[in-house]
């Protein structure tokens, strides 16, 4: 059975941190986009990566940031995979020797197969909701029916998920991992803990739904049912 991964973004504090670890984040967010109401210096976020468990990956993200800032958080800060969420080329997402992925900020007009191939060096792809205001963390979901099946399982969610539509996010679009910020908060920054744990029982219950459908899916196929 596919479990669907989860990514935390917007991560402030050490008790928020160790709280999405206990309910089970695979990966956790750092913003370093200064205009952000969760952004996060250098120094605040060497010690929150500092406190991570082994195989919880520490994501660090930037948008359309000078090379040197890149640079600088590096030389202070062990990420693990970096998330470009404006309009890097795919040279730039390149230079600095790190995993990274790219973010989509989705409208009806993106054409995902054109996007896929220009950024075919990417660890993945994060689709997100498209506002002119701002680069992320809209609270808003966009039109899940522009993600075509062939990409679905290797694509990151994110936009609008919140605890009440994540497990119909599993069943509607079928995503390798989900990205979650807003949904998980009582404030810009501020993670909820009861928020977090319903989101990852919320993942849980979409995974057993989806691996209930197509078990019931392959037994159909070959002739068999549970039925007597």
């Amino acid at each position: 059975m596919h479990r669907t991964r989860v990514k935390i973004c917007g991560l402030t504090r050490e008790s928020d941190l160790a709280a999405a670890v206990a309910v089970g984040a695979d990966a956790i967010g750092l913003v370093f986009h200064a205009p952000s109401p969760r952004a996060v210096g250098a120094e605040q976020a060497r010690v929150l990566v500092a406190a991570l468990p082994p195989f919880v990956t520490s994501v660090g993200l930037f948008v359309d940031a000078e090379p040197d800032l890149v640079r600088s958080v590096l030389a202070r800060v062990p990420l693990d995979l970096l998330q470009f969420h404006g309009e890097e080329p795919p040279d730039y997402c390149d230079a600095f020797y790190r995993p990274w992925i790219k973010a989509v900020r989705m409208r009806p007009e993106t054409d995902l197969r054109a996007v896929a191939e220009r950024y075919r060096d990417a660890h993945g792809l994060l689709l997100d909701t498209y506002d002119p205001a701002v680069s992320g963390g809209t609270g808003r979901r966009f039109d899940w029916d522009l993600i075509p099946g062939w990409l679905a399982p290797r694509i990151i969610l994110a936009g609008g998920l919140n605890p009440d539509n994540v497990a119909e996010a599993i069943r509607r679009v079928g995503p390798y991992a989900l990205d979650v910020s807003g949904g998980v908060e009582s404030a810009k920054g501020i993670k909820d803990h009861a928020k977090l744990e319903a989101f990852l029982r919320g993942i849980r219950e979409g995974d057993d739904r989806r691996s209930h459908h197509q078990l019931h899916d392959q037994l159909a196929s070959s002739g068999q049912s549970g039925e007597h």
